[in-house]
């Protein structure tokens, strides 16, 4: 059972201003079998809606495995409503008790050390196995226990016990680098196992999955062989004082290392799914810790609300997470698919985003950053961030193509899906562009698709006012100043300002004015 601890463990879940090691966070998310999901985040929208910058925001874990199981939950969308609703009711049940709230931050954060990240090696990991001759050492472990119970009636078995001693302190070292593997991640499974255990013993927890009892017993039962590994640690930080030499004669003498280690790596590979299960279990209760901080300290939020109709997204007040003070915006997407004009900086790629990170919020976390948010399940896809490979030989035009071509193979999956796209095809002329723009977008929004898309080519607008429904951003000029409202209007653009912008910065009046020329078609 729990119990009552100090508030001031609540003050830990801030954002987090620290080092973020993605590379051990996103070991648990690599390595999970993703079969089973409804979709996998792939890395280019990840990196098109800044999720590595969202997951910074939103992670208020208290723990290394939280945090490794919150990215998890960041890049796949779940098939069905049981990880939501395992979340949300574990949020209820901290949030009407304020005193098991602080005793489980209390409780889980002791894994907060790096070691922690270990944890997920001994799930997916491939364990050390038994060499041919390790019988040799148990056969040895047996005669040295047998010779030293004999000493005592004849002593003169101490002589063959000082010659059979080197040969099992070769043996005790050979074994030693093995072991070290492990000195991370078997310690800290013992933590988890006990913590998993006081959570379990609360009322609120016990019913929260089927079997979950069992798994902690079957890892309870091994705490006593894995705790050589925490004595192995404890040893490793405090080398010198001669209690640790005489310990460690008596573990070489009789190979209690070799012999524990290879028994009990036998026992954990035969037990991943308990460990997985014990794993996941405190995961997601520091994932509801995280989720219930995150919304207390966002300035509104909403759970959204997931409708039967794929073809329908409405949007009150969204925002985007990552802008302080930002501005809010409304959107409904109903049978149509929206597209935006603007010029530079008026916030067309930003409200782009803005959609994308709440979309996936949405269904991953439960928690949209909006007055109302309505999506049904859909995947998300996007081609923002397009850059030339220049190892790859690849061009801009050429890699957006390859981009595109695997949105286009999505679009006809029979799933519903949103399609986040930032001023398509920038890489070629512009008859073409728009030509292509036009087909592609036409292409995307069929069926059950939607698209949210920006483009600087008004001609574009024309093509699909019929298909999108049209709005657009723009910056107003006021004398010397530019300002943007950030605030997203209905129907295309009317005016443009983009010359008058070069002359607001001082650009030559020789550029400025033919430039008009050239817009008006006043030409000599």
């Amino acid at each position: 059972m729990l119990m009552k601890t100090s508030s001031k463990a609540e003050s830990i879940q801030q954002v987090k201003t620290g080092y973020f090691n993605f590379g051990q966070i996103e070991k648990y998310f690599v390595k999970e079998d993703q079969d089973g999901v409804f979709q996998v985040i792939a890395d280019r929208t990840f990196q098109d809606l800044d999720l590595e910058d969202v997951f910074k925001f939103i992670d208020r874990t208290v723990s290394s495995i939280g945090q490794q199981y919150l990215y998890y939950f960041m890049r796949t969308i779940p098939q069905g409503d049981s990880r939501k609703l395992r979340l949300e009711k574990a949020i209820s049940i901290i949030k009407k008790n304020p005193d098991l709230r602080t005793a489980l931050i209390a409780e889980i954060s002791k894994l907060n050390k790096t070691d922690a990240y270990y944890i997920t090696s001994l799930i997916y990991g491939k364990y050390t196995q038994r060499p041919a001759w390790f019988w040799l050492v148990k056969i040895l472990s047996v005669i040295s226990m047998l010779s030293v119970m004999l000493a005592f009636f004849f002593p003169k078995i101490l002589i063959f016990i000082i010659v059979l001693l080197p040969v099992n302190l070769g043996i005790h070292y050979w074994n030693k680098n093995n072991l070290y593997q492990y000195g991370s991640s078997i310690p800290q499974l013992l933590v988890l196992t006990q913590i998993a255990q006081r959570i379990w013993k609360n009322s609120e927890f016990n019913d929260q999955k089927n079997g979950l009892h069992n798994s902690i017993n079957t890892l309870r039962q091994l705490g006593l062989p894995m705790s050589i590994f925490k004595i192995e640690a404890k040893l490793q930080s405090e080398i010198g004082q001669f209690i640790d030499y005489v310990f460690e004669l008596f573990k070489a003498l009789f190979l209690i290392e070799p012999v524990l280690l290879f028994t009990v790596l036998q026992i954990l590979d035969a037990k991943r799914q308990h460990i997985k299960a014990v794993f996941q279990f405190v995961a997601e209760t520091d994932i509801a810790l995280s989720t219930l901080a995150l919304r207390e300290n966002a300035a509104y939020w909403c759970q959204p609300i997931f409708s039967t109709h794929k073809k329908h997204l409405r949007m009150q007040e969204v925002y985007h997470p990552l802008i302080f003070n930002g501005v809010s915006n409304d959107i409904t997407f109903n049978e149509k698919s929206i597209l935006i004009t603007g010029s530079n900086m008026s916030g067309k790629t930003t409200f782009i985003r803005t959609v994308g990170i709440n979309a996936l919020l949405a269904q991953t976390i439960n928690t949209c950053f909006a007055k109302e948010f309505v999506i049904p399940a859909m995947k998300i896809h996007s081609s923002i961030r397009i850059s030339d490979d220049l190892l790859g030989d690849k061009s801009y035009y050429f890699e957006e193509v390859l981009t595109l071509k695997t949105l286009l193979e999505e679009s006809q999956c029979n799933h519903a899906n949103l399609f986040l796209l930032d001023e398509l095809f920038k890489g070629t002329n512009s008859v073409e562009r728009i030509a292509i723009g036009k087909s592609v977008l036409t292409y995307l929004s069929k069926d059950d698709n939607l698209a949210v898309a920006s483009t600087h080519d008004r001609e574009l607008s024309d093509l699909l006012a019929d298909t999108f429904d049209l709005y657009h951003f723009t910056e107003i000029i006021n004398g010397d100043d530019i300002v943007f409202d950030f605030k997203l209007k209905p129907g295309k653009l009317a005016t443009t300002n983009a010359i008058r912008i070069l002359e607001l910065n001082d650009y030559p009046k020789e550029v400025v004015d033919e430039a008009i020329r050239l817009v008006t078609g006043d030409l000599p």
